[in-house]
Protein backbone atom coordinates (compact mmCIF):
# COMPACT_ATOMS: atom_id res chain seq x y z
CA UNK A 1 0.00 0.00 0.00
CA UNK A 2 1.04 3.40 -0.35
CA UNK A 3 0.51 6.23 1.70
CA UNK A 4 1.11 9.70 1.65
CA UNK A 5 1.14 12.08 4.96
CA UNK A 6 0.78 15.65 4.96
CA UNK A 7 1.87 17.42 7.84
CA UNK A 8 0.24 20.65 8.90
CA UNK A 9 3.56 21.70 10.89
CA UNK A 10 7.18 21.50 10.42
CA UNK A 11 7.85 19.57 14.18
CA UNK A 12 7.46 16.27 15.14
CA UNK A 13 4.82 16.81 17.73
CA UNK A 14 2.68 14.53 19.15
CA UNK A 15 0.22 14.79 16.07
CA UNK A 16 2.73 13.61 13.58
CA UNK A 17 4.21 10.80 15.72
CA UNK A 18 0.00 9.61 15.78
CA UNK A 19 0.07 10.23 12.26
CA UNK A 20 3.12 8.16 11.80
CA UNK A 21 2.29 5.20 14.13
CA UNK A 22 -0.50 4.69 12.02
CA UNK A 23 1.41 4.63 9.01
CA UNK A 24 3.83 1.91 10.54
CA UNK A 25 0.92 -0.50 11.71
CA UNK A 26 -0.66 -0.34 8.28
CA UNK A 27 2.98 -0.74 6.69
CA UNK A 28 3.95 -0.17 2.63
CA UNK A 29 5.97 2.68 1.11
CA UNK A 30 5.49 6.07 2.86
CA UNK A 31 5.94 9.41 1.18
CA UNK A 32 6.10 12.09 3.67
CA UNK A 33 5.68 16.18 3.88
CA UNK A 34 5.57 18.37 5.99
CA UNK A 35 3.90 22.34 6.13
CA UNK A 36 5.53 24.80 5.72
CA UNK A 37 8.37 23.69 4.54
CA UNK A 38 7.83 21.41 1.82
CA UNK A 39 4.98 24.31 1.15
CA UNK A 40 4.18 27.42 2.25
CA UNK A 41 2.83 29.46 -0.39
CA UNK A 42 -0.60 31.15 0.41
CA UNK A 43 -3.43 31.36 -2.95
CA UNK A 44 -3.68 34.41 -3.86
CA UNK A 45 -7.17 34.24 -5.28
CA UNK A 46 -6.71 34.70 -8.84
CA UNK A 47 -8.85 32.35 -9.95
CA UNK A 48 -7.02 31.11 -12.93
CA UNK A 49 -7.64 27.32 -11.20
CA UNK A 50 -11.17 27.74 -11.49
CA UNK A 51 -11.32 29.29 -14.75
CA UNK A 52 -8.55 28.38 -16.38
CA UNK A 53 -6.19 25.78 -15.63
CA UNK A 54 -4.67 24.17 -12.31
CA UNK A 55 -1.31 24.63 -14.22
CA UNK A 56 -1.57 28.58 -14.30
CA UNK A 57 -1.68 28.84 -10.81
CA UNK A 58 1.24 30.94 -9.89
CA UNK A 59 2.65 27.85 -7.57
CA UNK A 60 1.45 25.02 -9.56
CA UNK A 61 4.79 24.03 -9.68
CA UNK A 62 5.81 24.19 -6.23
CA UNK A 63 2.83 21.84 -5.48
CA UNK A 64 3.20 19.31 -8.16
CA UNK A 65 5.29 17.33 -5.87
CA UNK A 66 2.77 16.59 -3.38
CA UNK A 67 0.09 16.41 -5.70
CA UNK A 68 1.70 13.76 -7.45
CA UNK A 69 2.22 11.98 -4.27
CA UNK A 70 -1.03 12.18 -3.12
CA UNK A 71 -2.49 10.99 -6.63
CA UNK A 72 0.13 7.98 -6.23
CA UNK A 73 -1.00 6.76 -2.64
CA UNK A 74 -3.92 4.30 -1.86
CA UNK A 75 -4.35 6.43 1.71
CA UNK A 76 -4.02 9.83 2.74
CA UNK A 77 -3.31 10.74 6.27
CA UNK A 78 -3.49 14.36 6.83
CA UNK A 79 -2.37 15.32 10.73
CA UNK A 80 -2.30 18.56 12.24
CA UNK A 81 -2.62 19.99 15.51
CA UNK A 82 -5.26 22.40 16.96
CA UNK A 83 -5.03 25.73 16.24
CA UNK A 84 -7.44 28.07 17.79
CA UNK A 85 -9.67 25.22 17.31
CA UNK A 86 -8.90 24.80 13.66
CA UNK A 87 -6.18 23.21 11.99
CA UNK A 88 -2.59 24.85 11.39
CA UNK A 89 -2.65 28.25 8.86
CA UNK A 90 0.01 25.76 6.70
CA UNK A 91 -2.52 23.45 6.34
CA UNK A 92 -5.25 24.95 5.19
CA UNK A 93 -3.23 27.10 3.30
CA UNK A 94 -2.02 23.76 0.89
CA UNK A 95 -5.83 22.90 0.79
CA UNK A 96 -7.11 26.28 -0.49
CA UNK A 97 -4.92 25.82 -3.55
CA UNK A 98 -6.95 22.73 -4.50
CA UNK A 99 -10.00 24.48 -4.58
CA UNK A 100 -10.48 23.74 -8.53
CA UNK A 101 -10.19 19.80 -7.27
CA UNK A 102 -13.58 19.80 -5.63
CA UNK A 103 -16.46 18.10 -7.14
CA UNK A 104 -17.97 21.05 -8.24
CA UNK A 105 -15.19 21.96 -10.34
CA UNK A 106 -12.54 19.17 -11.96
CA UNK A 107 -11.94 16.66 -9.18
CA UNK A 108 -9.65 13.83 -9.99
CA UNK A 109 -10.78 10.39 -10.63
CA UNK A 110 -8.59 8.33 -8.52
CA UNK A 111 -9.58 9.74 -5.41
CA UNK A 112 -12.85 8.63 -5.95
CA UNK A 113 -11.14 4.72 -4.99
CA UNK A 114 -9.02 6.28 -1.74
CA UNK A 115 -9.18 6.37 1.70
CA UNK A 116 -8.14 8.94 3.91
CA UNK A 117 -7.51 9.77 7.62
CA UNK A 118 -7.56 12.77 9.12
CA UNK A 119 -5.99 13.25 12.88
CA UNK A 120 -5.62 15.85 15.34
CA UNK A 121 -3.98 16.91 19.08
CA UNK A 122 -4.85 19.09 21.69
CA UNK A 123 -3.63 19.62 25.02
CA UNK A 124 -7.54 19.88 25.51
CA UNK A 125 -10.12 20.52 22.92
CA UNK A 126 -11.10 21.47 19.09
CA UNK A 127 -10.17 18.43 17.56
CA UNK A 128 -13.53 17.75 15.79
CA UNK A 129 -12.86 20.84 14.58
CA UNK A 130 -9.84 20.40 13.26
CA UNK A 131 -10.56 17.30 11.83
CA UNK A 132 -13.55 18.75 9.74
CA UNK A 133 -11.64 21.48 8.38
CA UNK A 134 -9.30 18.79 6.54
CA UNK A 135 -11.89 16.36 5.69
CA UNK A 136 -14.42 18.64 4.25
CA UNK A 137 -11.76 19.50 1.42
CA UNK A 138 -10.76 15.69 0.85
CA UNK A 139 -14.64 14.52 0.99
CA UNK A 140 -14.61 17.34 -1.76
CA UNK A 141 -11.87 15.84 -3.42
CA UNK A 142 -13.91 13.04 -3.68
CA UNK A 143 -12.55 10.09 -1.04
CA UNK A 144 -15.55 8.29 -0.44
CA UNK A 145 -13.87 6.71 3.05
CA UNK A 146 -12.49 9.12 6.42
CA UNK A 147 -11.33 7.88 9.18
CA UNK A 148 -10.98 10.44 12.08
CA UNK A 149 -9.00 10.53 14.99
CA UNK A 150 -9.14 13.84 17.76
CA UNK A 151 -6.73 12.88 20.89
CA UNK A 152 -6.80 15.35 23.79
CA UNK A 153 -3.24 14.46 24.60
CA UNK A 154 -3.44 16.59 27.87
CA UNK A 155 0.44 17.62 27.41
CA UNK A 156 2.21 19.82 24.96
CA UNK A 157 4.74 17.40 23.70
CA UNK A 158 5.05 13.69 22.59
CA UNK A 159 7.60 12.21 25.71
CA UNK A 160 4.86 14.27 28.61
CA UNK A 161 1.91 11.95 27.40
CA UNK A 162 0.96 9.48 30.34
CA UNK A 163 0.52 5.93 30.03
CA UNK A 164 -2.72 5.81 29.97
CA UNK A 165 -3.10 8.35 27.16
CA UNK A 166 -0.96 6.32 25.53
CA UNK A 167 -2.59 3.36 25.57
CA UNK A 168 -5.88 5.08 24.11
CA UNK A 169 -3.73 6.26 21.49
CA UNK A 170 -2.47 2.51 20.63
CA UNK A 171 -6.11 1.14 20.95
CA UNK A 172 -7.90 3.86 18.35
CA UNK A 173 -4.48 3.43 15.62
CA UNK A 174 -5.04 -0.29 16.06
CA UNK A 175 -8.66 -0.29 15.36
CA UNK A 176 -7.96 2.07 12.01
CA UNK A 177 -5.08 0.05 10.99
CA UNK A 178 -6.95 -2.82 10.65
CA UNK A 179 -10.09 -1.62 9.14
CA UNK A 180 -7.87 -0.11 6.60
CA UNK A 181 -5.78 -3.56 5.88
CA UNK A 182 -8.98 -5.48 6.45
CA UNK A 183 -10.97 -3.88 3.68
CA UNK A 184 -11.00 -6.19 0.62
CA UNK A 185 -13.49 -4.06 -1.37
CA UNK A 186 -12.40 -0.45 -2.75
CA UNK A 187 -15.04 1.91 -0.71
CA UNK A 188 -18.42 3.34 -2.18
CA UNK A 189 -19.38 6.49 -3.31
CA UNK A 190 -21.54 7.87 0.17
CA UNK A 191 -25.31 9.05 -0.83
CA UNK A 192 -23.76 13.03 -0.53
CA UNK A 193 -21.03 12.29 -2.91
CA UNK A 194 -22.79 10.82 -4.97
CA UNK A 195 -26.09 13.97 -4.94
CA UNK A 196 -23.02 16.10 -5.59
CA UNK A 197 -21.45 14.50 -8.12
CA UNK A 198 -25.03 14.24 -9.79
CA UNK A 199 -25.78 17.86 -9.82
CA UNK A 200 -22.72 18.82 -10.86
CA UNK A 201 -22.83 15.89 -13.61
CA UNK A 202 -26.17 18.24 -15.08
CA UNK A 203 -24.67 21.38 -14.57
CA UNK A 204 -21.71 20.65 -17.19
CA UNK A 205 -23.97 18.53 -19.33
CA UNK A 206 -25.43 22.11 -20.22
CA UNK A 207 -22.22 24.23 -19.58
CA UNK A 208 -21.38 26.58 -16.75
CA UNK A 209 -17.59 26.91 -16.46
CA UNK A 210 -16.01 26.21 -20.04
CA UNK A 211 -12.71 24.77 -18.09
CA UNK A 212 -15.04 22.42 -15.75
CA UNK A 213 -17.40 21.43 -19.20
CA UNK A 214 -14.60 20.45 -21.15
CA UNK A 215 -13.15 18.43 -18.08
CA UNK A 216 -16.06 16.40 -17.49
CA UNK A 217 -17.28 15.87 -20.96
CA UNK A 218 -13.22 14.66 -21.57
CA UNK A 219 -14.07 12.45 -18.99
CA UNK A 220 -17.05 11.10 -19.83
CA UNK A 221 -18.99 12.15 -16.86
CA UNK A 222 -21.50 14.14 -18.48
CA UNK A 223 -22.84 10.64 -19.83
CA UNK A 224 -22.69 7.81 -18.42
CA UNK A 225 -19.54 6.98 -17.43
CA UNK A 226 -18.68 7.43 -13.81
CA UNK A 227 -15.24 7.59 -11.72
CA UNK A 228 -15.66 5.29 -9.33
CA UNK A 229 -17.33 2.06 -11.78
Amino acid sequence: MKICIVNGQNHKGSTYHIGRMLADKIGGEITEFFLPRDFGEFCCGCTNCFMKSEEKCPHYEKLSPITKAVDEADLIILTSPVYVYHCTGSMKAWLDHYGWRWLIHRPEGKMFSKQAVVISTAAGAGMSFTNKDMADSLFFWGIPKIYKIGIAVSATSWNEIKPSKMRVIEKKTDKIAKKICGSTVKPRVSLKGWGFFTAMHFANKKGWNPADSEYWKAKGWTEKKRPWR
